[in-house]
């Protein structure tokens, strides 16, 4: 099974239930949301790579000029929809490798680890650099080599247990294969960039 496959199945939903998180996981995603904030300003323009349910952009709604989320998975968009009724939130279904996008944007982000379960990372980066052409104006968060044993335990509260471990993935017996990161490898993903913790288990990275 493939990732697109396993969301399709609905992981992202248990994934985000709070009961199924260890403190580590829980406290990640709070800090994520502060730093998002913080790099988001007020009256900006901004697209979500990989928005899944729109969960981002809803937290943003009252202060972004226009959100657009982009997902492959529709079922998502669908859901995320609800979050748009005051109009500056939008939803696509569309291929993060290949934005259905012209429009260019004060900030692009792609979070929680999303980036982490993509195939083809370098296309993602170089479509986050067209639609957000400013240095500095793009996100991403993920898992460091360090998250290892509380992912462990929150893919197992949410059904999936750990098969593969290697230095650079995780896959488990429902099919899921994430990835973490060193700092040494992000900087050879994504070239100068800027890198801070976020608590023991991730990174938050501008470039």
């Amino acid at each position: 099974m493939s990732n697109t496959e396993v969301y399709k199945s609905g992981l992202l939903n248990r994934a985000l239930d709070p009961a199924t998180q260890p403190a580590e996981i829980r406290d990640f995603m709070q800090t994520e949301i502060a730093l998002i904030r913080d790099v988001v300003g007020d009256g900006l323009t901004v697209i979500d790579v990989g928005c899944g349910t729109g969960r981002h952009l809803a937290l943003l709604r009252d202060h972004v000029r226009l959100g657009i989320g982009v997902d492959y998975e529709h079922s998502y968009i669908v859901e995320a929809h609800q979050h748009g009724k005051a109009g500056r939130l939008h939803f696509v279904t569309g291929d993060a490798t290949c934005l259905p996008l012209r429009a260019r944007f004060d900030r692009a982000m792609c979070v929680t680890n999303t980036w982490g379960t993509m195939p083809d990372k370098p296309r993602v980066l170089a479509e986050m650099r067209r639609v957000a052409p400013k240095a500095g104006t793009r996100i991403l968060s993920v898992f460091a080599e360090t998250s290892i044993p509380a992912r462990r335990e929150w893919y197992r509260r949410f059904g999936h247990e750990v098969l593969e471990e290697s230095p650079e993935y995780l896959v488990t017996d429902g099919g899921l294969r994430s990835e973490h990161f060193s700092e040494a490898r992000l900087r050879a993903f994504v070239g100068e960039c800027e890198i801070r913790r976020i608590g023991p288990v991730a990174y938050f990275v501008t470039f």
